[in-house]
């Protein structure tokens, strides 16, 4: 459209330039002829003629490139008028085949073009919309045809929306037209200022949205109607032309309304007029035509309304109508209540001044009785506690002895000895075995008894715990001629390792002495409190009453078993497995049936499966005896101790240094051609003097860190967590030989 309107002005300008021309043209022809007139001289004329036709020539050179160029440009022009024609056409089409109206309105805010579906929004004017009209023009059209707008609003108000909304360009906005429909108009600026709008039919959506408004409205209704019968007031709405909208089945049930009163649409008035029919036996209305009220008044038989009165936002009003008789009744009841209480008060008063004596002297009594008691608990707490040191220097002074005699056994056992000899010395160890087993679990019950053993709880795999136990019992099992299976589980637990395995430890211990033939299975399986631990064995059962016995201290059932008395227990197993259980908190179980065998159980909560960690590297050692020609210096402040370790020592072909003191540990290092291979020391020596202390010394002494190893009785976590920052390894008293060898060959290599 630009291009053609470029064409339109040039070929104006031409024309204006060719008229100039031919003026030019006319004024030189008229002063040739008047030259002629008047002097008619012929030289005259040939000059005259000679410069006309010069100048004529020139005139018709340019007039002929200007016919040119005029020609080119109604070419161009026509070229132009078609191409533009075309656009026109094409633009009408598309604007006609889309199924919004479409408007397009140029800067002057004139009408441009419009499509069928635009008109047909304005039936009534539609003949009258013409391009080039203003907006305005079209909207005053409409305006007083009343062809949009709500059916209620003036022409002159919803004009002036409109002019506005096509001002402003605000957004897409919605109209509603004469015939019912709805369109949604939206309109943006175009680069040359004019306007294009897009009407949208949205009568569909709108009939949608009324309806799904409509059913909302509905539902609602029914919820509110039901919410209202539903509920023990009468309650009644009235709208700003106090017409009954809304009530309840209460409302005429409470004031016994008729049906020309209670139904829809009956008037305030009504009701009214139903209350004042009743003369004194009807309600006091004066208060009830305020704008909002709480009253209470009587009604019939002896009752008592609350009357309340709500303005609504509309101008309308709703009346509740509550029926409080029992409410006043039950506060006449708590006033004569009250006086009563308060007659009785005058009376206990006496009373509870006379008990107020007496209870001073019970808060003395009780304070010097309190008194008495702390005093008390503080005296038990400081028993406990030296019951706890009692305990910690017990197991090191009993052991001690028990330990020499170990290890003096293992070193004769060690020996050739005769055959009878051999019989004394094993009735000698089987004799120390149930002196160490019965101490230590005398040790473990008193300090579980006395609290000195606090759990280490962790997340842990059971699997470990399963195969140090198939090993250990592994060579029991089969010299009984038993079949121990251990089935290992991959589930993770949380709990302390060490205090789980002498809970499982017992169960199979027991499972072993008092089964005679058969198999002895370990298992787990999973329950909602986490894990639970078996122990199952085909001895000869425990009968259904002497269950709970089990678990208590020194009590062993009469049952045949296949393990000889000397292995017999000494009845402390399960009664520590019970303390132990009971300060961890897991529960533990035992189902039984005599001739059949018996099933032991502990339950674990579940833990947190750690992250795998990478595998350590193992050395790979020959197999031969590395004790042999090894140089060791043992370190104990009790002579029949370091008498036992020298013959058991000595018997594995070491080479044995012993000290009763560091300093002697230190004056037998001079005494060595070079250092020790393997340092063995008790923790507790004299004058306070502590193992790890003393390795520390003698390796400080020898130029490098030997390989060492502790020896005590204590068995606390914090020992172990001393040794092993100290870098050595620790066993506990009694030492078995089988053990400390074990440790040996593996720290001399």
């Amino acid at each position: 459209m630009t291009t053609l309107l470029d064409e339109g002005a040039r070929l104006a300008e031409l024309e204006r330039e060719n008229q100039k021309l031919k003026r030019i043209n006319k004024v030189l022809m008229d002063r040739v002829e008047r030259s002629m007139d008047f002097q008619g001289g012929a030289f005259s004329l040939f000059q005259t003629a000679i410069v006309l036709e010069h100048k004529v020539r020139e005139r018709t050179l340019e007039l002929e490139g200007a016919l040119r160029e005029l020609e080119d440009s109604h070419r161009d022009l026509a070229r132009a008028k078609q191409l533009a024609e075309t656009m026109r056409s094409r633009l009408s089409e598309a604007i006609e085949s889309v199924n919004e109206g479409f408007a397009l309105f140029d800067a002057d805010d004139r009408l441009v073009l419009c499509n069928r579906k635009y008109l047909s929004f304005w039936p009534s004017v539609a003949d009258r919309i013409q391009p080039g009209m203003r907006f305005r023009e079209i909207a005053e059209l409409v305006a007083s045809t009343h062809a949009a707008g709500e059916p209620d609003q003036p022409a002159e108000a919803w004009l002036a929306q409109r002019l506005g909304q096509h001002r402003n360009l605000g957004g897409p906005h919605v109209h509603r037209l004469a015939d019912g429909r709805w369109i949604q108009v939206n309109e943006r600026r175009i680069r040359d200022g004019g306007v294009v709008g897009v009407y949208t039919d949205i009568t569909d959506l709108k009939e949608h949205e009324t309806r799904r408004r409509e059913s909302e409205l509905a539902e609602k209704s029914a919820l509110l109607q039901a919410t209202l019968d539903n509920i023990a007031q009468g309650v009644a709405v009235y709208d700003r032309d106090e017409k009954l909208v809304a009530w309840n089945g209460r409302f005429a049930e409470l004031l016994r309304l008729p049906t020309t009163v209670a139904r829809k649409d009956a008037r305030f008035a009504d009701f009214v007029a139903f209350n004042a029919a009743l003369g004194e036996r009807g309600l006091s209305m004066g208060a009830l035509t305020r704008h909002a009220c709480v009253v209470e008044q009587p009604w019939l038989d002896g009752s008592v309304l609350e009357i309340s009165r709500y303005p609504m936002p509309d101008g309308g009003f709703v009346l509740t109508f509550t029926d409080i008789t029992e409410r006043r009744q039950v506060a006449q009841a708590l006033e004569d209540a009250k006086e009563s209480l308060e007659r009785r008060v005058v009376e206990r008063t006496a009373e509870l001044t006379q008990l107020n004596r007496k209870l001073h002297q019970e808060i003395r009594e009780r304070a010097a009785a309190e008194t008495a008691a702390r005093v008390a608990r503080a005296e038990a707490e400081q028993a406990n506690l030296s019951k706890t040191k009692f305990l910690a220097a017990a197991s090191h002074d009993l052991l001690q002895p028990l330990n020499a005699a170990r290890l003096f056994v293992s070193a004769l056992d060690d020996l050739e000895q005769p055959a009878a000899n051999r019989t004394m010395v094993e009735n000698i160890d089987v004799a120390l075995a149930s002196v160490e087993d019965l101490l230590a679990a005398l040790l473990d019950i008193s300090k579980l008894d006395a609290g000195a053993v606090t759990p280490e709880l962790a997340d842990f795999p059971v699997k470990g715990l399963f195969g140090s136990l198939a090993t250990e019992y592994a060579p029991v099992a089969r010299e009984r001629g038993l079949d121990l299976r251990v089935v290992v589980s991959g589930a993770v637990v949380r709990s302390d390792i060490r205090l789980l395995r002498r809970i499982v430890q017992n169960f199979l211990s027991n499972a072993l002495r008092y089964t005679a033939h058969g198999r002895v299975l370990v298992g787990c399986r999973r329950v909602p409190e986490g894990l639970r631990i078996e122990v199952w064995d085909t001895g000869p059962g425990i009968p259904p009453d002497k269950l709970d016995e089990v678990f208590q201290e020194f009590r062993r059932l009469d049952t045949p078993c296949a393990a000889s008395d000397r292995h017999r227990g000494i009845g402390l197993g399960l009664a520590i497995v019970e303390r132990v259980a009971r300060m961890l908190g897991h529960p533990i179980g035992v189902r039984s049936e005599p001739g059949r065998g018996s099933v032991f159980s502990v339950t674990v909560p579940s833990g947190i499966r750690p992250r795998p960690a990478r595998a350590p590297e193992v050395a790979v050692r020959p197999v031969n005896d590395r004790l042999a020609g090894a140089s060791v210096l043992v370190l104990d402040n009790e002579p029949a101790v370091l008498a036992g370790m020298e013959a058991l020592l000595r018997g594995w072909s070491c080479r044995v240094t012993s000290a009763a003191s560091g300093a002697e540990a230190l004056r037998g290092l001079e005494g060595l051609d070079r250092p020790p291979d393997l340092l063995i020391a008790d923790y507790h020596l004299d004058d306070g003097a502590l193992g790890v202390t003393e390795v520390e010394r003698l390796r400080a002494a020898c130029g490098r860190r030997l390989p060492a190893i502790i020896i005590t009785a204590n068995r606390t976590a914090e020992l172990a967590a001393e040794a092993q920052a100290q870098g050595c390894m620790l066993l506990n008293k009694p030492v078995r030989p089988a053990q400390l060898r074990a440790l040996m060959s593996g720290l001399i290599g």
